[in-house]
């Protein structure tokens, strides 16, 4: 950590951060994984960061881990409390929105399908409600998923045009989701009478999302880091699943970079966008777990066949092409820096008991490097 000398407060460069300082920043979800990764790289830019969600579900958890830090206006509320929601936003007056707050594994989507439906499909349209009783200018990015597109198991990237479907609960929630924004879009806050309500509403599907801090149930990766710590076999379920694995600072800087893009022209930069690795990055399971082990320097793989098992995608792609040509966003970490980057911050969580706001203000420098070059 000693080679990061500059902190984010005083890094000196044009850079996406720079433009929230003194921002209204309302984030739903901000004692989530992305949340979290989100609502630091706010605060220590300067913005001005209201949070809602519910207590942190997971020991350790991120949110925990770093929140001593951050000035920041914590709600521990439900999304499903539309009144409250209601209150909070319309007392805070947010410039920005970033609702990430979500029912968000698969596996727990089998298990309590009902909350999942109400907390995804529900929970997003309350905020936008919220949002038609907001008397000034805001800016929203809907944060759903890469698995909102009826998937055919094929090697076709999916792009932002496609069928919209979903076989678990999960992915059928968040396909809802997106129904949701599009139906608030085009019946309150409707381009044609932008000058009227001024609300530009953008929603983003990213892809399978790593890095550090991620203690959530069935995740890939944390799993792999509790196994290695703990000197255990790495179990894993499907190991030819094919997903877009990315390193979380990749959506977290690609929303903020599509906030302030949304706000300056709503007309262009509303809709459905993806953000996703390049090509090579689609990987199989067994390949990201061979690469943890030999990042971490030790490991042994143990394959567990469930009879039953709940049905999971076995291969997804996403085509970023509309981001990179429109936006002008592309992911800059090739996947494999992107595994490194993730199992050294484990390594150096539990091995070497770094601190995790240090090792999450490390790499968020280190990705302001890369947005430089």
């Amino acid at each position: 950590m000693e080679h990061w000398k500059c902190t984010l407060e005083n890094m000196v460069n044009s850079n996406i951060l720079s433009a929230f300082a003194n921002k209204k920043v309302f984030i739903t979800g901000h004692t989530g994984f992305k949340g979290a990764w989100l609502a630091y790289a706010l605060c220590k830019a300067g913005a001005i960061v209201k949070g809602y969600a519910l207590s942190p579900d997971t020991v350790p958890s991120l949110y925990d881990q770093i929140k001593e830090g951050l000035n920041i206006e914590s709600v521990i509320a439900d999304i499903n409390d539309a009144a409250r929601l209601e209150e909070e936003v319309i007392s805070f007056q947010p410039e920005y929105i970033f609702h990430l707050a979500a029912q968000a594994l698969v596996r727990k989507s089998y298990r309590e399908p009902l909350y999942t439906f109400t907390t995804n499909i529900i929970g997003t349209a309350n905020v936008l409600n919220a949002l038609t009783k907001l008397e000034r200018p805001c800016t929203v990015v809907a944060i759903t998923t890469d698995k909102v597109y009826e998937n055919k198991e094929w090697h076709y990237p999916y792009r932002e045009s496609d069928r919209l479907g979903g076989c678990d609960p999960y992915s059928a929630s968040k396909a809802c989701a997106e129904l949701v924004i599009n139906s608030y879009t085009q019946s309150f806050f409707n381009l044609s009478k932008f000058d009227t309500h001024n609300k530009a509403i953008a929603s983003v599907r990213a892809g399978n999302v790593i890095g550090g801090g991620d203690w959530s149930e069935d995740r890939l990766i944390p799993d792999i880091a509790k196994s290695l710590s703990n000197n255990a076999a790495v179990i894993i379920r499907n190991p030819a699943a094919v997903r877009p694995w990315q390193h979380v600072l990749e959506p977290v800087f690609g929303y903020l970079q599509l906030a302030l893009q949304l706000s300056a022209n709503p007309v262009k930069f509303s809709g459905a966008w993806n953000f996703g690795p390049a090509n090579a990055g689609n990987l199989p399971v067994s390949d990201i777990v061979k690469q943890a082990i030999n990042i971490w320097g030790k490991g042994t793989i143990e394959l567990q066949v469930e009879p039953g098992a709940l049905h999971e995608a076995g291969l997804l792609k996403l085509d970023i092409s509309k981001a990179i040509n429109e936006m002008g966003w592309k992911p800059r970490m090739t996947t494999t820096t992107a595994i490194e980057k993730t199992i050294q911050w484990y390594q150096s969580f539990y091995e070497r008991h770094i601190p995790a706001a240090k090792l999450v203000e490390a790499d968020i420098l280190y990705y302001q490097t890369l947005l430089n070059k």
